[in-house]
This record gives structure tokens, C-alpha cells and sequence, in this order.
């Protein structure tokens, strides 16, 4: 605003846990809030819509600017003390509406929870949230419909009671991730829970403007959760993994850049956080996909803002080589280093990119290789790091066939025209063979 000096820096609070500052301190980014309608036209629009449409982002702009200069003056003072994982009002409140998730109920009881299993929900601001309590979102083509009771809350009735305090945020943190091997639940059911939880602890931590190094082991923790949840949904079957995905994907690009900027709040000359160099590769690998939901700028603008320290370090070195050779389309370096360099978390968010590169290794091998002399498999497995059978399973997903040579020996015949590349991309995942990533487990 004019007239007005420049704040020190300090994380922007963030209500919808759906925006961060731009990764230098000095730029920060505000996104206008999702506005749900009460009905879905799909005709296509006049030019008196359009002109309204554009004077409704306008006031919807507007109404954002009112709230984050005056109601959020308010909100800076805050200082939690609830000191259960969920408020009694809340979970009171939930009890009453049946609203309770499954690991929130006492004994299987839908409308009874308790202290040690009720987790506050995230929640929505006026200015967030306008029109009915049943809201359809359309993502990618797909209807997805939020919970029946969305928690709305007046910035002026918000009370230190409503907000949870660091230690509390830190509970109910390593509560939430001992539940994410849970195997009574299909794992979307988990990751739906622990994904909309997670959105509230960076809701509580926003309000009461916690930044401290405890905040940064929080968000790394965090981030980590959103990397294994996404392995493990290409893993799910079910009707809406698309939606969640996508949200997950988009929730991952957000922490990851509010951890940049905490990086840097708590920066002290040239120092480094331990897993710092780690967690910044995992945005350039990110950049694998082109699906891929970045900060609005270029890799290359990135890069500038990225301390050199860190360009320099053996994670962002392994990133940038991994990224050049998909570009490049060298797919032996690119399998061979992701089999001896990349930690498992790297993996799980090359792993997508890996079908992409054995496609077109076994394309290359197709279109080059010598019709009389079929390439046998099990050259191919070690070379694809496949097993075998796995193998001839991914040559007819992308439309070869495979045939036995006279000595029963499973083979490729060359010079096949019905090579396909599936839209949308391969939808079942074939792990790299290594006994590194058998050996690899994870802790959040």
C-alpha cells in the first residue's frame, strides 16, 4: 500500500492454507479465494457474462484486500490456547451434526469422539466461502462434493480458545502421521483425513504468526506427507483419485513454498537446515510432469532466487541432471541414476516420469532394432530395471506385442507400427528394480 513502509518479514497468514509468499520475502503473493455457485452452467458465455464475471473477480478482489488490511490486524495478536487437538466447541458441535470422520468416533459412535481422537477441521472465512453448505467443486473434468457442514468462522468472533499453540500443533502432528500406514481404511480414506488436518495445523501456525525452527521441522514433515500420500494414490483405484491427486498436488507446491520462505525467516548468514538441500530438489523434480503446478515463474527465475549453497549441494545437483536427462530424452542416464542416486522420496516423485522414459527406451529399441532379429526380454528387463513379465506387461499397454524365439525365450519383434502413447499416460506403475529403495522406509 502506499505510504506505508515495508513490514519485517513474517508469514503472511494464510487462512485457506492454499498460498504463500513468492519465495523472496519481499514479493508477497495474494490468490483471490474460490467463490462457489449455486448451480454450474456449461453453455458458453455471452459477452454480457464475461464483463460480469470479470466485475465479480474485481469485487472479489477487493473484499481479499479489506480482509487482509483490516481484519487481519486483528488476527495478529493471537495466541492459542486451546489445548486439546480439536476445541470442545467444535468437536461439541461436530458430535451434534454427526460430522465426525472415521478415526474421530468413540467406539464406532457417529455422534460421539473424544479429546484424544477429534482433530480440528480446516475452516473457512467469510470472504472465502459465500453461498450453500454443499459445495461441488469440478476438477479436471471430475465432480467432486466437499462435506456436507463446511466450519465457517467471523475473523471477530475468532478467540484464543479457537487456536491451538505450537506444542499442541506439534501433538497433533505426530498423531496425524502415525495414522498414515493405517490399513483399516482404504488409503484414500487416510489421506483425505490426514490431508484436510494438515491444512489446519498451517492454519493455526498462520494466524498466530509462528515462523520459529520448529515451525520449519513442521512444514518439512508436511511436505513429506504430501510426497508419500501422492506414491501411494497412483496406487488407489477409486473413481476420484484424479480429484485428489490433483488437490494433493496442488497443497504440496504451496508448503513447499512457505517452508522456502521460512527457510529464510530463520536464516542466519550463510547456514543451512539439514534436510534444506533435499526438500529444495523436490520442486525441481516436480518439474518432471508437465501437469506440474508451480509458482507462477519460470525454473530458470527460480533458480536465481535459490541460494548458492544450495545449488551447489548433492541433492540439487542430482535434480537438475535427473530434469536435464528427461528433457533430453537420455533415458539410460536418467534410470540409472534415479537407480543409484535418488533418496526414496525422490523416487516417489520421479517415479511417474520413469514409465514416460521406458516408453520411449523400448520405442528407440522398436524402431531401430532389426526386424529377422527379435530384442529378447530379459536384456531389456535389466536394462528398463524391470522384472520380466513386468516388462512384456508394459509392451501391451503401450500397443507391442511380444512373442517366444525357438528356444522359448520371451522377445520383442522389431518394427512394430502399433506403438501407442496413452492420453493421459500410463496409469500402472512398474517399480525400478533395486535393492536400494527394498531397503529404504521412510519416517514422518
Amino acid at each position: 500500500m502506499a505510504g506505508r513502509s515495508q513490514p519485517p518479514y513474517r508469514p503472511r497468514p494464510n487462512f485457506s492454507s492454499s498460498s504463500s509468499r513468492s519465495f523472496h520475502p519481499s514479493q508477497p503473493s495474494r490468490n483471490i479465494p474460490f467463490q462457489p455457485t449455486k448451480s454450474v452452467n456449461h453453455s458458453t458465455p455471452n459477452n454480457t457474462q464475461i464483463q460480469n464475471n470479470a466485475s465479480d473477480k474485481k469485487t472479489s478482489s477487493s473484499n481479499w484486500d479489506k480482509a487482509i488490511d483490516g481484519d487481519i490486524d486483528d488476527i495478529q495478536n493471537l495466541v492459542g490456547t486451546c489445548p486439546f487437538m480439536c476445541p470442545v466447541k467444535e468437536r461439541e458441535k461436530r458430535e451434534r451434526l454427526r460430522d465426525l470422520a472415521v478415526f474421530e468416533r468413540l467406539y464406532g459412535n457417529p455422534r460421539e469422539s473424544s479429546p484424544s481422537l477429534a482433530v480440528k477441521k480446516n475452516m473457512l472465512f467469510p470472504w472465502e466461502f459465500e453461498g450453500p453448505s454443499l459445495l461441488i467443486l469440478k476438477v479436471e473434468g471430475h465432480l467432486l462434493q466437499l462435506s456436507h457442514f463446511c466450519r465457517t468462522i467471523s475473523v471477530k468472533t475468532l478467540q484464543d480458545s479457537d487456536v491451538r499453540p505450537l506444542s499442541v500443533l506439534e501433538d497433533t502432528l505426530n498423531y496425524l502421521c502415525n495414522l498414515l500406514d493405517s490399513t483399516e481404511h482404504p488409503f484414500e480414506v487416510v489421506h483425505d483425513f490426514i490431508f484436510d488436518r494438515t491444512r489446519s495445523i498451517r492454519q493455526d501456525l498462520s494466524m498466530q504468526n509462528i515462523s520459529c525452527s520448529r515451525v520449519v521441522s513442521m512444514y518439512e514433515r508436511m511436505v513429506k506427507f504430501h510426497i508419500i500420500s501422492q506414491h501411494k494414490l497412483r496406487r488407489c483405484s477409486s473413481s476420484n483419485i484424479s480429484s485428489l491427486s490433483y488437490l494433493n498436488m496442488e497443497q504440496l507446491t504451496k508448503a513447499l513454498t512457505t517452508l522456502f520462505n521460512l527457510y529464510e525467516a530463520n536464516r542466519t548468514t550463510a547456514s543451512i537446515f539439514e534436510n534444506e538441500a533435499e526438500l529444495f530438489s523436490y520442486y525441481v523434480l516436480l518439474h518432471l510432469e508437465s501437469k506440474t503446478q508451480g509458482t507462477g515463474e519460470t525454473l530458470s527465475l527460480w533458480f536465481r532466487r535459490v541460494p548458492s549453497h544450495i545449488m551447489k549441494s548433492t541433492e540439487m545437483s542430482f535434480a537438475r541432471k535427473i530434469l536435464r536427462y528427461f528433457k533430453l530424452g537420455f533415458y539410460k542416464k536418467f534410470i540409472d541414476t534415479t537407480a543409484s542416486k535418488a533418496s526414496y522420496l525422490q523416487y516417489c516423485i520421479i517415479e511417474p516420469s520413469i514409465n514416460e522414459v521406458r516408453a520411449l527406451a523400448i520405442s528407440c529399441v522398436n524402431y531401430g532394432g532389426y526386424k529377422p532379429q527379435p530384442f529378447p526380454l530379459a536384456t531389456l528387463s535389466k536394462f528398463l530395471m524391470m522384472k520380466e513379465w513386468d516388462v512384456e506387461s508394459f509392451c501391451r499397454d503401450i500397443g507391442l506385442q511380444t512373442s517366444d524365439d525357438e528356444e522359448g525365450n520371451s522377445c520383442l519383434p522389431t518394427k512394430q507400427t502399433t506403438l501407442i502413447h496413452p492420453k493421459g499416460g500410463l496409469h500402472k506403475y512398474y517399480p525400478l528394480e533395486s535393492e536400494r529403495f527394498e531397503r529404504f522406509s521412510v519416517e514422518l
